[in-house]
């Protein structure tokens, strides 16, 4: 694993998971100054998940995936996709004389391929197929499907502390199966009601 780095940081009430595409609208001076570095240095940044659940000090490595929109005032909507998980050492309220946050973190390499149990992947296909997604690229990974399935805050922490593909399959196959189950249930229920 790599050592510890300095990056901006972001601090929200979001954990972003690996792969993620999160919207966000930039409006803070602090936060307009750290887009203009993120942008001229082709750098990344962090959000960090900034609640007192996140006792493990989790965050997401992000990149600036698009700008979708500049206004007059200075505030863009962009996009940022991440690219790897962190955790937080330490938190510096102003970072090298900017107006932005940054932090001292150390990544844990979530992007490293690793293989998931065809078992495993003919499941999320089935679910796919249950929600009428039928083509569906076979170049997905583990955190793709940790994606589809929504995760609240609380799971996204203990999926993001599992730190082997084993470990993850058996979390998620617990997830699949609810969704799998409300699935079912909607289903049925679509089938019962009748509109007036």
């Amino acid at each position: 694993m790599e050592q510890f780095y300095e990056i901006p940081i972001f601090p929200l009430a979001i954990l972003p998971l690996p792969h993620e595409l999160v919207p966000l609208h930039i409006f803070e001076p602090r936060f307009q100054e750290m887009l203009r570095d993120v942008e001229e240095k082709k750098i990344t940044f962090g959000i960090y998940y900034s609640h007192g659940q996140n006792k493990d000090r989790l965050g997401g490595v992000m990149e600036l995936d698009s700008v979708l929109k500049r206004y007059e005032t200075g505030e863009t909507d962009i996009v940022a996709k991440c690219v790897d998980v962190f955790l937080m050492a330490e938190f510096y309220s102003q970072w090298k004389k900017k107006l932005y946050p940054g932090g001292k973190v150390y990544p844990l390499n979530m992007l490293e391929p690793e293989p998931m149990s065809k078992g495993f992947v003919a499941d999320f296909k089935r679910y796919m197929k249950m929600k009428d997604v039928t083509d569906i690229d076979d170049d997905f990974d583990i955190h793709d499907i940790a994606n589809e399935l929504n995760l609240d805050e609380v799971d996204r922490i203990k999926y993001l502390r599992l730190l082997s593909n084993p470990k993850r399959e058996r979390f998620l196959k617990e997830r699949l199966k609810y969704q799998k189950f409300i699935l079912n249930q909607e289903q049925k229920n679509k089938d019962t009601f009748f509109l007036n």
